[in-house]
C-alpha cells in the first residue's frame, strides 16, 4: 500500500484536529505543529471539510476542527475524503477488474485486500491516533516481528 504526501497530510492535519479536542485551530498552526507546507494544507482543509470531516469558522476566534467527534471519525474517513476508495486498481473498483485465464483469481486478491485494510483503517479513529492507544487488533498486529521486518527491494 502506497499512502500519498496528500493522504499523509491529510491525516496528520485531522489527527492534529482530534488532539486538540473543540478548540479552534488555524492552518498557520496546524502547518507549523506538522511541518505541512501552509498552502498544500489549505487545500487539503478544503477537502476535508467537503468530506464532512472538518468545519471552519471565519474572524480572530475562528480556525478549523473536526465536524464531530474524533472517535466518530476513521482512518479509511479521512483516506476516503481526499482520495477516494481504499483500494483502486488502474482507477476501478477491485470487483469491476475482469482478468482471463491463468489470472482469473487477482479480482479475488484485490478484494481481499481491500477487506483487510478496511478492517484496521475502519477500526482505528482519530481520537485512537490521537491519544496512542490504538485498538486491540492492530496492536496485536505490531507485536509479531515480522510487522517490522523489511522485505524485497
Amino acid at each position: 500500500m502506497r499512502l500519498s504526501a496528500r493522504v499523509d497530510y491529510a491525516l496528520r492535519a485531522a489527527v492534529a484536529l482530534a488532539g486538540y479536542g473543540d478548540r479552534w485551530v488555524s492552518a498557520e498552526h496546524i502547518a507549523e505543529d506538522q511541518d505541512i507546507p501552509r498552502k498544500f494544507l489549505e487545500s487539503i482543509l478544503l477537502q476535508l471539510r467537503r468530506g464532512g470531516i472538518a468545519v471552519s469558522k471565519r474572524g480572530p476566534e475562528g480556525g478549523h476542527q473536526l465536524a464531530r467527534a474524533g472517535d466518530h471519525i476513521s482512518l479509511a474517513d479521512v483516506i476516503r475524503a481526499v482520495d477516494g476508495p481504499l483500494v483502486g486498481v488502474r482507477g476501478s473498483r477491485p470487483e469491476q477488474v475482469a482478468y482471463t485465464g491463468s489470472t482469473r483469481a487477482l479480482t479475488d486478491v484485490w478484494v481481499a485486500l481491500r477487506v483487510n485494510e478496511r478492517n484496521i483503517l475502519e477500526s482505528v479513529s482519530l481520537t485512537d491516533v490521537a491519544t496512542g492507544r490504538l485498538p486491540r487488533a492492530v496492536s496485536e498486529l505490531l507485536e509479531d516481528p515480522d510487522a517490522w521486518a523489511i522485505r524485497g527491494a
